[in-house]
């Protein structure tokens, strides 16, 4: 599955400013929130459930929270890169300045893994990771993220 087909310019923020992974889970759910029409508050709800798993720090700087949400209709994804890295129990404690929140339907839970394991094999592409934390604004980051052309300057 195509990242493009989960991400939108709408999802993605950069530079996002939060002190803590609990905030970090608040602002990214706000934004899934205004793409998807639910409430901030089943979608924390829904991440922090699965947070309380384990952590989804996948390492390298990047976290993955992720949550089903049965009235989703479609696979739903979110790209915060932080101005500042969080601690986020990272599995090889390095802080994370860069969050993929996704969201999906219950009856997407094949797209859903591919999703995620396209995200986990991404991670260690160091050379677009670098490009992604290059980005300074939300239109070039969702360009790097989807590989479509950039919008807006990334100087």
């Amino acid at each position: 599955m195509d990242l493009k087909e989960v991400f939108s310019n709408k999802g993605v923020r950069a530079r996002l400013r939060v002190q803590s992974k609990k905030q970090l889970l608040q602002a990214v759910s706000e934004l899934a929130a205004e793409q998807t029409g639910l409430a901030a508050g089943e979608i924390l709800a829904a991440v922090t459930r699965r947070e309380r798993l384990g952590s989804t720090g996948i390492g390298a700087g990047i976290a993955v929270p992720h949550g089903k949400i049965a009235a989703l209709p479609r696979l739903t994804g979110v790209l915060a890169a932080l101005r500042r890295p969080i601690p986020y129990e990272a599995p090889d404690d390095q802080p994370v300045d860069l969050a993929f929140l996704l969201l999906g339907p219950e009856s997407a839970a094949a797209d859903y893994l591919k999703v995620l394991g396209r995200i986990t094999r991404l991670r260690a592409d160091t050379e677009w990771t670098t490009r992604l934390r290059a980005c300074k604004d939300a239109p070039a980051l969702f360009a790097q993220l989807t590989g479509a052309p950039a919008a807006a300057s990334n100087a």
